[in-house]
């Protein structure tokens, strides 16, 4: 069973409709047992940085998914879910992220005519010892819609990049925790394969 964070954030029901079509059993919820039984965690998320974690807070779901982490459950934070695992975002200053993982989030800077937010498809540069890259290929097209970006600490844990502007940190990997800036929920037979690949950790 996949426990699906539900924290009022947008992009929750597709996630849970990509894995229904993967065949994945998953439960969309906020109950701290639901959660810490699951055998695998998701924090997907569409929105603004303070008011997701305003949000977490509201539900007492930080400590949970701390708890989580601390339990060496898989965890998969997916584009807004993503940028909460670090600790802080330009987006929304003197605002504290969950701080699991160390980076920064920053905002994608203004260049040529290249619109802000970045929404569309872009190819990745994957590490191929990314466990939720196996079998793909070597630039594999995702789907992004955002306008800010992660640039971690640690480059050890990036397992794919791309480019907008800026160089972007795409995807990171750190023991049990996986996250993606993109929408694996969005990106055709490739994120269904990375949502697979998750399933299967």
């Amino acid at each position: 069973m996949i426990a699906i964070i539900d924290y009022d954030s947008g992009n929750i029901r597709s996630v849970e409709k990509a894995l229904d079509f993967l065949g994945e059993k998953s439960v969309l919820t906020r109950d701290e047992k639901e959660i810490l039984n699951a055998d695998k965690v998701i924090l997907p998320g569409v929105g603004a940085f303070k008011d997701a974690m305003d949000h977490l807070e509201k539900y007492e779901l930080c400590e949970v998914i701390k708890k989580a982490v601390a339990l060496n459950k898989p965890i998969l934070g997916i584009c807004l879910g993503l940028q909460l695992l670090f600790e802080e975002s330009e987006e929304s200053p003197n605002v504290a992220g969950l701080g699991i993982l160390k980076g920064k989030v920053k905002r994608i800077p203004d260049k040529d005519d290249m619109k802000i937010p970045h929404i569309g498809w872009n190819s990745l540069q994957i590490d191929t010892s990314g466990r939720l890259f196996k079998d793909l290929p070597s630039e594999p097209y995702v789907y992004f819609v955002h306008s800010y970006y992660l640039e971690a600490e640690d480059k050890n844990i990036v397992k794919a990049k791309t480019y907008y502007n800026c160089s972007i940190d795409a995807s990171v990997e750190s023991n049990n925790i996986f996250a993606c800036q993109f929408h694996p929920e969005k990106s055709g037979k490739v994120g269904l394969k990375i949502l697979k690949n998750f399933a299967n950790l």
